[in-house]
């Protein structure tokens, strides 16, 4: 790309500012990349772009996409880290915070994890799921290093411990400033490669219908039966839909040690999607103690297939901490 298409630090995160609130308010369709969570054998997935908020668990029952709003149920995720350098390690901060104000320092544990934390390239081509630490004051914290600038969504998934609380997923805008060259959502697919692992997808998306998706994961040809519990589960699978970067996660039918759940070499998900458009996919899964991300892009449509291509999804970048 010429240098003419780049900009200042100053204009890139003035430009992923107005482009992501500009996403927020409008339900923009297809095209976007990168990697990600999930256990319980429930799920979140919804309906329609305009119930916007996070959403319970019960089975495999639709709820509304999560991550579009800032506050919702009485909560509100407050970040304190609103920019960030690319390229430059920075810790990113931020609190939950009550409807009095106050920040939330009890919480219930999900995934083995209090809080889960996703974070997406607007573009969707970078992706990272990471577990924060808490402070005694509330305060969550975990390094970042971004390699690009541009605009990014922070989700936090997680259920407050007062009686009664519900899981939520709240979303909030992250700038990172830099020489700004924007990207292409990856082409749909329906095979990914990723640290000498490929993962295969079967199934597909629709819009406000359950749906089955099953990633069969193998090595050297070979499939993968001893993959390991990552989280409580043996996959994570979390869904964005390109444009507004609705959340969607998705977990999987049965966990280790139900008896009936095998280690691989497939997983098996059950997602609804909330409209037709084209959503990225990123599985987390872990095998001989690493974990590792693939990603897909796939159209959801009334038949619940997708377009694949020859081309496998390039690797995501992405980072775990356990």
């Amino acid at each position: 790309m010429n240098t003419g298409m780049k900009i200042t630090a100053f204009a890139a995160a003035l430009a992923a500012t107005f482009g992501t609130a500009y996403g927020v308010g409008t339900s923009v369709e297809p095209v976007v990349a990168d990697s990600a969570p999930a256990a319980h054998g429930k799920g979140h997935s919804g309906p329609s772009p305009a119930q916007e908020g996070g959403g319970g668990h019960s089975g495999h029952e639709a709820a509304p996409a999560g991550g579009l709003q800032i506050s919702e149920g009485g909560y509100t995720l407050d970040l304190r880290t609103p920019r960030v350098t690319a390229g430059q390690r920075t810790d990113l901060r931020f609190v939950i915070r009550d409807d009095s104000g106050r920040a939330v320092t009890t919480y219930r544990r999900e995934h083995d994890k209090e809080l889960h934390l996703i974070l997406a390239s607007r573009d969707l081509v970078t992706y990272r799921h990471l577990h924060p630490t808490r402070a005694a004051d509330g305060t969550w914290s975990t390094p970042v290093d971004l390699p690009r600038a541009g605009g990014y969504r922070v989700f936090a998934d997680f259920t407050p411990a007062k009686k009664g609380a519900e899981n939520l997923t709240l979303g909030a805008d992250l700038a990172t400033s830099g020489p700004y060259e924007p990207q292409d959502l990856p082409a749909p697919n329906t095979t990914a490669e990723v640290h000498g692992y490929e993962v295969e997808l079967d199934g597909g998306l629709r819009p406000g219908k359950a749906g089955e998706l099953k990633l069969n994961v193998s090595r050297n040809g070979k499939p993968v039966t001893d993959l390991q519990p990552y989280l409580g589960a043996y996959g994570h699978l979390v869904a964005l839909r390109s444009g507004d970067l609705a959340y969607l996660h998705v977990h999987p039918n049965g966990e280790p040690g139900d008896g009936k759940t095998r280690p691989g070499p497939g997983i098996s998900f059950t997602a609804t999607a909330p409209s037709g458009a084209t959503y990225r996919l990123f599985l987390d899964f872990q095998h001989e103690g690493k974990v590792h991300t693939a990603a897909f892009t796939v159209r959801a449509g009334a038949s619940g297939t997708q377009t694949p291509t020859d081309a496998s999804a390039e690797e995501p970048s992405a980072d775990h901490e356990h």
